[in-house]
């Protein structure tokens, strides 16, 4: 019988709990897929914890995976029964689940030289770095930007891409084997946070100037040296806000430096199916031409995802992770 992580209420991961599910034949225009891999994002712990208000409970969590079709719905076509596919897609979610049913336009299919657990972990965060670097702002060669987080999962692959389109990257980074991880992905000056004033390193590093994006998916902790570590005219692109939503910024603050904020949601450039499928192609190129190198993902159960919650809120996980059904 199929079965998923279904939450009943918000709170800490113990709210979590494995259950059996009834799913009803695939609808018009939907698929039926046989998950074997479920990614884990900062984004499922946001949901369970209530501070996203975008699943009312009962609910399953859960934003990408990848599976097997087992069934197709009326109307659909480009797809056949045993393909291997993978997701995006939330709100409304539901990846937490040995099966389900999905809008087959959110499917896409998965390279072959490609291992299910490999996607899982890592196509949301590719298709954030994609939505980043080309549509939120669009990085050139010569710029400096501060990633923070920047081992993180997306930290990882947004200093891939970024040092490969040309730009300088500074990134903060909570202990020295994180730092390691930085530099090998692309990183030109981490900064261990926890030990260094990291806005003013960027200032030294920067020789005063600053600069000209910050990707902050911190939030509370580091808005505010964020902003002083931009330039003027520059950018800060808040995107996720693992310590804590930032507080409210007024016009006048953003005009001591003339800056720029952006605060980007994923699942709002993916509602358009051709951008969603244009933005996976641009990811899958990335990879083949090894601009985006995927790491080996961390592997729980679905029985244990509030293990894998734990360690990635913890701020101690090193690889991506991921559930298997």
């Amino acid at each position: 019988m199929p079965e998923a992580i279904v939450i009943h209420e918000f709170g800490k991961s113990d709210v979590m709990a494995l259950e059996d599910i009834e799913l009803a034949e695939p609808k018009a225009g939907e698929i039926r897929i046989r998950q074997t891999a479920i990614g884990v994002n900062f984004h499922d712990i946001y949901v369970r914890s209530g501070l996203y208000h975008t699943l009312v409970p009962p609910g399953i969590l859960g934003c990408e995976a990848v599976g097997i079709i087992e069934g197709i719905g009326d109307g659909v076509q480009g797809v056949e029964t045993g393909e291997r596919v993978a997701y995006v897609t939330g709100p409304p979610y539901g990846a937490y689940a040995s099966h389900r049913n999905l809008r087959a336009l959110a499917a896409v299919p998965v390279p072959s030289n490609l291992n299910d657990k490999t996607v899982a972990a890592n196509l949301l965060r590719s298709l954030t770095v994609d939505m980043l670097t080309k549509r939120v702002t669009r990085l050139e060669p010569g710029m400096t930007i501060l990633v923070h987080a920047a081992a993180g999962g997306v930290g990882r692959l947004l200093c891939q891409m970024a040092s490969h389109m040309g730009a300088t990257v500074i990134g903060t980074v909570g202990s020295s084997e994180k730092s390691e991880i930085a530099t090998s992905c692309g990183c030109k000056h981490p900064i261990l946070y926890r030990q260094t004033d990291f806005a003013a390193a960027v200032s030294e590093i920067t020789d005063g100037k600053g600069v000209d994006v910050v990707y902050d998916s911190i939030g509370a902790d580091t808005f505010e040296g964020s902003f002083a570590a931009a330039s003027k005219c520059g950018h800060l692109v808040n995107f996720g806000q693992s310590s804590g939503p930032v507080a409210p910024v007024t016009m006048s603050k953003l005009a001591e430096k003339s800056l720029t904020v952006s605060r980007p949601i994923l699942f709002h450039y993916l509602e358009d199916s051709d951008t969603y499928h244009d933005m996976a192609s641009s990811v899958f190129e990335a990879v083949a031409k090894k601009v985006l190198q995927f790491d080996s993902p961390q592997i729980f159960t679905l029985a244990d995802a509030g293990e894998a919650h734990n360690l990635l809120a913890s701020g101690a996980a090193v690889k991506s992770l991921v559930l298997t059904t």
